[in-house]
């Protein structure tokens, strides 16, 4: 299992932005290269021909020239994709780098992954990515289901609730002044901390619940498209995605069991006799609350749908209670 630790870096950053800069130049050349190619009807240069072209520049731009060609050769490969990477790795000999050290490193191997990293406030950090052993399968003692949402951020099937931070609201005041003011690194600072606290908020919630149940199963709610909706908002700033990556890599690492379930009508149909008497859709989504006609039990809905996710994934039976191993 390959995991990737982040140090935080506190010296050299000059000489690291300098570098990025080079990385810059460079690909900035690919593209030229590229443009001039299409505007003569040219074929495309391949990661070769612009090793070629790049050919002894290494001196000039005072880089690596494994790093120039790790950027031609990452050029040509992502051309034809959506997102342009980043950052490239530098190589960087004879120097050493002080870190603020936040965390030890586990045991394990180090890959050759390792590489620098810098964000939207021009902060550098090194990025270790170590080879740990997997961790033994945890058998099957207890299971949790989980309803994403936005007034609550999640609700669980034990009946707990988890109250939505909702991060960006806290600070879209200082936000919208800062970028009235066109006070850009203002603003960047706010975006970086709206960021982190949504991140620890994930990282803590994640890791209790993945020492406490040996099995989650998370309803598939597409955050995706929602994003292109009229709560594109408040489903960013929930961070769903984000949320569940966290719990699927953290399961792995604590050999708990991790499933994306299907939560289609999970809010609809009764978790206690399995009959659709709840709410409808959006026309009913005002309604938090409902009394089963079919069983005349009372449930909340969010609730209700958090153990209909963990009763489809077959890891427990509405009328038994107990774990299906």
């Amino acid at each position: 299992m390959l995991l990737v630790y982040r140090y935080r870096i506190k010296s050299l950053t000059g000489l690291l932005n300098s570098q990025a800069r080079a990385c810059n130049f460079v690909w900035n050349f690919c593209n030229q290269t590229q443009q001039h190619a299409l505007k003569w009807n040219k074929r495309w240069p391949t990661g070769f021909d612009l090793n070629r072209l790049t050919a002894g520049s290494s001196k000039e731009l005072a880089l690596h020239a494994g790093t120039i060609n790790a950027v031609c050769e990452q050029y040509a490969k992502s051309r034809c994709q959506k997102n342009r990477p980043f950052l490239q790795a530098f190589r960087l000999a004879g120097k050493t780098f002080r870190v603020f050290h936040s965390r030890p490193l586990p045991e394990g191997k180090i890959k050759d992954g390792t590489n620098f990293s810098c964000d939207a406030r021009g902060c550098w950090f090194l990025n270790i990515v170590v080879q740990v052993a997997e961790a033994n399968v945890r058998p099957v003692r207890s299971g949790i289901g989980i309803d994403l949402g936005l007034k609550d951020f999640a609700a669980l099937s034990t009946g707990e609730k988890i109250e939505n931070p909702r991060l960006l609201r806290q600070l879209a005041d200082q936000l919208a002044t800062a970028q009235r003011a066109r006070k850009r690194r203002q603003a960047t600072n706010r975006h970086a901390r709206i960021a982190n606290a949504r991140r620890d908020f994930h990282h803590k919630l994640s890791t209790r619940i993945v020492r406490e149940f040996d099995y989650i199963a998370v309803g598939n709610v597409n955050a995706a498209g929602l994003a292109k909706t009229r709560l594109a908002k408040s489903v960013l700033d929930a961070g769903w995605s984000s949320f569940r990556n966290m719990l699927r890599y953290k399961a792995t690492a604590h050999g708990a069991w991790y499933e994306e379930v299907n939560e289609s009508f999970s809010s609809r149909v009764c978790s206690s006799c399995a009959s659709e008497t709840g709410p409808k859709g959006v026309a009913d989504l005002g309604i938090r609350s409902w009394v089963c006609s079919g069983c005349g039990i009372s449930h909340d809905r969010d609730i209700n749908s958090a153990r209909n996710i963990l009763f489809r994934s077959g890891h427990r039976t509405p009328a038994e209670g107990i774990p299906v191993l």
